[in-house]
């Protein structure tokens, strides 16, 4: 008997909509990664791209634990001497908040040549509005733990 592969004519890929609204950035994050890799799908295969869409809306309501939201910096490196260049969560929540939660799953996903196909699936968006309606959405409620619950 042999393996079982889905070729890329059978599978079929859903769309999900994420309300951000008091969700934990990581946790967030965590769960939106393993929905775009496929691994919610029973045909789940490591090597190729089994996941579905992800719409994530109400970027800027996004929060996090502890004392993150004070210390936490992003840093990026443009290439030249000096270049190095650091920007507050604070900042870039207020600036840009939809790039906190592409950079969170990004980092999130497999560092290999499928990550960029998988990320081409997640679309995040500032307020509750979203251009997808034409691909019937489903909500996804995804679990909201207490922190620190331990459960």
């Amino acid at each position: 008997m042999s393996t079982y592969f889905p070729s890329p004519g059978e599978i079929v890929r859903k769309w999900y909509v994420v309300d951000a609204d008091g969700q934990t950035l990581g946790r967030l994050a965590s769960q939106v990664a393993r929905i775009l890799m496929g691994k919610e799908n029973p045909q789940y295969t490591p090597f190729l791209d089994t996941g579905d869409h992800v719409i994530v809306v109400n970027a800027e309501k996004i929060r996090t634990t502890g004392v993150k939201s004070e210390q936490k910096q992003y840093h990026h490196y443009t290439g030249y001497p000096g270049g190095l260049r650091t920007e507050d969560y604070r900042k870039r929540l207020a600036r840009k908040p939809e790039k906190i939660i592409e950079d969170a799953v990004r980092r999130m996903l497999p560092k290999n040549k499928l990550s960029a196909h998988m990320l081409s699936k997640l679309n995040v968006y500032k307020g509750d509005k979203h251009p997808h309606e034409a691909q019937k959405p489903q909500d996804l409620k995804l679990e909201v733990r207490a922190y620190g619950s331990g459960s």
